[in-house]
Order: C-alpha cells, then sequence, then structure tokens
C-alpha cells in the first residue's frame, strides 16, 4: 500500500515519544566504545521540510513539537530531544524535522553503521537524494534497500559488531503490519537475542493492537519497556490517531526511569482537549 507519506505526520506527537526514546536508546549505546549497527525497517524520506505542502496539509507538528520546541522546564531527554532537533534548524524557527535516520546519523560514530529499508516508491527517492548530499565519508555508513523492511531485517541480523537497535515503524495502515510487526520480532530474536527491538504503534480503536501488544509482552526470555501516551479521548466514528506507543525489547535499563519524567510532562503539554494520559509499565528478567 503506497498512499501513506510520514511528510504529513512529521514533529506530532507520535514523532515526538518516538524520537525521544530512539535518542535515548542512541546515546545509551554511545557510552561504549563498541561499534552497533541501526536498522529502520520503515525509513520514509528522512528529513522533512515542514513548509512544505505535504506537512502543511495536516500541520500535526503544531501540536507536537512545536508545543516543545521553547519550553523551558523540559525533562532532561526531552530538552537532549529539542537540543537535536534545533540542530537542524537556525535563528531557533522550527522549519526542517528530522526522521529517524538523520536523528541516528547524527548520533552514530564513524565506526557505526545505518541499514534503512523503504518500499515507498517517492519516499526511497527522496532519502537516497538526501543521503547522496551528505559528506562521502557519512554516505559511505548508510545501506539503502528498496524492500520490504519486515522480510528484509533477518538478511541483516546478526551484525557482525553483535550489538543493534532495531526500529520497526510501518503505518499500519494495512491491518496485516500487526501481525508482521510480531512476525519480524520473532524472526529477529531467533537470529539475534540481544539486540534492542523498537516497536511503534499507533493508538487507533483497533483490536489487532491489543493482540499484538498482548503477544509482544508474553514473548519469552526478553526485559521490555512498554510506553503510551494518548493526546486525546478517541473519536466517536473510531476513526483518527488519538495517541501512540513504544514497545522496546531490551531496552536501556535507564529508560523506565527516564519515561517516568518524560510521560507525565508530555501529557500535560500535548494534550489537545483535556483527555490526555499515559501508561507506562516494564517487565524486568
Amino acid at each position: 500500500m503506497f498512499s501513506y507519506r510520514h511528510a504529513f505526520h512529521a514533529g506530532n506527537h507520535a514523532d515526538v515519544l518516538k524520537h525521544t526514546i530512539l535518542l535515548h536508546v542512541l546515546n545509551y549505546f554511545n557510552n561504549k566504545p563498541t561499534p552497533y549497527w541501526v536498522i529502520d525497517t520503515h525509513a520514509g524520506a528522512g528529513i522533512y521540510d515542514l513548509a512544505d505542502d505535504w506537512a502543511e496539509t495536516t500541520a500535526e507538528y503544531a501540536t507536537g513539537i512545536t508545543r516543545l520546541f521553547e519550553q523551558t522546564d523540559l525533562p532532561a531527554d526531552l530538552q537532549d530531544y529539542i537540543d537535536h532537533i534545533q540542530q537542524f534548524n537556525e535563528d531557533g524557527q522550527l522549519e526542517f524535522y528530522p526522521g529517524s535516520p538523520w536523528i541516528a546519523l547524527a548520533q552514530m560514530r564513524e565506526k557505526d553503521r545505518l541499514r534503512l529499508f523503504e518500499l515507498h516508491p517517492s519516499e526511497i527517492e527522496v532519502l537516497a537524494d538526501n543521503i547522496a548530499q551528505q559528506d562521502r565519508s557519512i554516505a559511505r555508513q548508510v545501506s539503502i534497500f528498496e524492500k520490504d523492511g519486515f522480510s528484509g531485517l533477518k538478511s541483516q541480523l546478526p551484525p557482525p559488531t553483535r550489538r543493534a537497535m532495531i526500529l520497526i515503524d510501518p503505518s499500519y495502515e494495512d491491518k496485516q503490519d500487526y501481525r508482521h510487526v510480531l512476525k519480524c520480532v520473532k524472526e529477529g530474536l531467533e537470529r539475534f537475542q540481544t539486540g534492542c527491538y523498537m516497536v511503534w504503534y499507533p493508538l487507533v480503536q483497533r483490536k489487532e493492537i491489543h493482540d499484538m501488544l498482548q503477544q509482544l509482552e508474553r514473548l519469552p526470555g526478553i526485559e521490555w519497556v512498554h510506553a503510551a501516551l494518548t493526546v486525546k479521548k478517541p473519536s466517536s466514528d473510531g476513526y483518527g490517531l488519538h495517541g501512540s506507543g513504544m514497545f522496546v525489547i531490551n531496552p536501556p535499563y535507564t529508560l523506565y526511569k527516564s519515561m517516568q519524567e518524560v510521560l507525565p510532562y508530555l501529557a500535560k503539554h500535548l494534550d489537545q482537549d483535556g483527555h490526555a494520559s499515559f501508561k507506562l509499565e516494564h517487565l524486568e528478567k
């Protein structure tokens, strides 16, 4: 299904949660000198112009990143997130929003590697062009695959460094994506049990979400942190995104404590109708 364009949603509340967690994991991995891989199963275009027609169509960033951009009382991880976004913008103006590949590239060291999967024909064309414009040394760190990230992930595992984080964030336009995510995680763990798997999902009124999360929680031999943010009351017609979540397998031990500070702040400042809330759970061995 090729109707999805992430530019519609760039910088929204879901990106805020997803990218704050991604940055936390990247910073944690950087604490050790051993190289690592970042694998993104649904990479998108890489970076987004918020003045572009795609982004302006919905302007979801206005109720996401924009609400945090000039706050002065941010928790540490949210401040780190905002500082990171500001690197891509000048004079304090929010004009560009980096997607997951650009966030990873900015944090990775020379010896680390980025593996990007993207199947959308327009998105991968823009992604490849964006990468090509980078310094040659940076471009050498990146491999782009025009194929389904669900099936392509296992070809990258285990990485030779035995350290990797895997971001799995499809659009879920196709209801089969929930089943594909679960299969992808199971196959990944079979090949690479110690990887950090970050599963993003939308909060919409679908039974498939509950079923997927229940099965992820029951996977044997893993630790996990589950962080979810609701920004408004679900619509009466059952349509629309009212929040999102991240299910992180083999998380940094520091992530749960970070989310104890981040989620209440986001629920307060990204609330759209007085019904914002959050959920935070974890399982340790």
